[in-house]
């Protein structure tokens, strides 16, 4: 294990997460640069989760288990409550940055040597994370998010961006990891997902305890929700329907927003993150829509050039 650049600690809600947590603890205590601290917040499991979690307990002194209640829901805001009940637990510490990492992923030895790294070149990068995969998915090509969005399963905030945002906010809906790196940049933090290093996540977002087509729906609610801009939607559903399955989950996606649209669903987002979040998909966009005309014209321009040493 080679000397820490920075100081960093983890938090880790899980609930229910027998199936996989275990890999997300061995890929963990094989990291190059370890955790300061690492708190897993056992939130209400009912099933093996603490039990696999306990034998760890004595052979690294870093890692701490916290108990929470039974409770028969599962939603983003009892999440945010969990990460905070671990929040208290490395309040006192001395470390720089803050990790919240999800109990189904699987890292490489060096994910966190590399993004504390990243944090010492850039004084103003506020949350980090990288790419991702899962069985037939890769946010590096099939996400419309960009580089500034880091995912919700391994993000980092430098502690005082964190403390500066005000930690996560509740939200049953979910959302929260968006509004806590959205929030970030709107203060004038840097966020960025590195494309130099990618994790694998287990599970399928959104799918804990629904299908895919039900969590299509879902994140078309929540793009409503957080204020999504209608025109960036249309186009999100489009590059959706070209994915598999073909159409159906674009379809899903679109219907989700639709409905949330005819219900009126609340908004948790400020009017002035709203507008920030709005202004960015239409700046992303316009960059997104000038990338494919440059290529169209360079087909254009190859097809022509063919065509004239062809005659």
């Amino acid at each position: 294990m080679t000397s820490s650049p920075a100081d960093y600690v983890l938090v880790t809600p899980a609930r229910n997460e027998a199936a996989f947590i275990e890999k997300t603890l061995e890929s963990v205590i094989r990291q190059t640069v370890l955790p300061l601290r690492w708190v897993i917040v056992n939130d209400g499991s009912t099933d093996d989760t603490a039990v696999l979690v306990s034998p760890y307990l004595a052979d690294y002194a870093w890692i701490r288990l916290v108990n929470r209640p039974l409770r028969k829901e599962r939603h983003f805001a009892a999440k945010v409550w969990a990460f905070n009940a671990g929040w208290e637990q490395v309040r006192d510490l001395d470390y720089e940055v803050i990790g919240n990492l999800d109990a189904d992923v699987s890292l490489d030895e060096d994910h966190f040597e590399f993004l504390m790294g990243e944090f010492q070149k850039d004084p103003q990068l506020g949350v980090a994370g990288t790419i991702f995969r899962e069985h037939g998915y890769s946010s590096s090509t099939d996400s419309f998010e960009g580089q500034t969005h880091v995912s919700g399963q391994c993000q980092l905030f430098r502690r005082r961006c964190f403390e500066e945002i005000g930690g996560y906010r509740p939200n049953k809906a979910g959302g929260i990891d968006w509004m806590a790196v959205t929030t970030a940049r709107m203060m004038g933090w840097k966020t960025r997902s590195f494309r130099e290093k990618c994790f694998f996540h287990h599970r399928a977002m959104g799918t804990a305890e629904r299908g895919r087509l039900a969590s299509s729906f879902s994140y078309g609610e929540k793009d409503y929700y957080l204020g999504g801009h209608p025109v960036w939607e249309i186009f999100r559903v489009v590059y959706r329907m070209t994915k598999r399955p073909y159409l159906v989950n674009g379809m899903a996606l679109g219907l989700g927003y639709l409905c949330a649209f005819a219900r009126r669903v609340e908004r948790p987002v400020s009017a002035e993150l709203m507008r920030f979040h709005r202004k960015e998909q239409m700046r992303k966009l316009r960059s997104i829509l000038g990338s494919l005309l440059r290529l169209k014209r360079v087909d254009n321009f190859n097809a022509s050039a063919l065509g004239k040493e062809g005659n």
